[in-house]
């Protein structure tokens, strides 16, 4: 999915936002790492975003870069998923929706299912609101379901 130019600026504008409430410094770093995410779109971890920013010639910690997921999480500007790896993967929070993981070659696919979404997000649960839902469907893709 392309990112229009509207989108970076309004994300930036929530980083700012959420750094002014919480009294945290508006570092280069911090928007660097939050162009870069928003530039890879879907499904990148850690190492993956610290390898395209040092391969650009932008040398930033490791820890820098988890912890400004981490915030960049907790702002609401990104989504943190535990997929069959147990390792983070990140994605721009762009609503809810359905994830469809192969389980031979890992390939991610989002599909998107309003009914599915609004019925999860309108339960009741004790103790609980929800904000946004991701659901995964594991099983096997075209190209590694079809005979070889």
């Amino acid at each position: 999915m392309q990112t229009q130019p509207s989108e970076i600026q309004y994300l930036r504008q929530q980083l700012t936002e959420f750094l002014r409430v919480r009294h945290l410094r508006k570092t280069p770093e911090r928007f660097a790492i939050l162009d870069k995410a928003v530039e890879l779109s879907a499904h990148f971890g850690v190492d993956q975003l610290y390898n395209a920013m040092e391969t650009e010639g932008y040398h930033v910690s490791r820890a820098t870069v988890y912890n400004t997921l981490e915030l960049l999480c907790e702002a609401g500007i990104l989504n943190r998923h535990l997929f069959a790896t147990n390792q983070a993967r990140y994605e721009v929070a762009r609503g809810s929706h359905l994830h469809l993981i192969c389980r031979r070659c890992g390939k991610i696919r989002e599909v998107d299912d309003p009914t599915l979404t609004e019925r999860l997000l309108s339960e009741t649960y004790d103790g609980f609101r929800p904000e946004y839902s991701s659901s995964i469907v594991y099983g096997l893709c075209d190209s590694c379901s079809s005979p070889l």
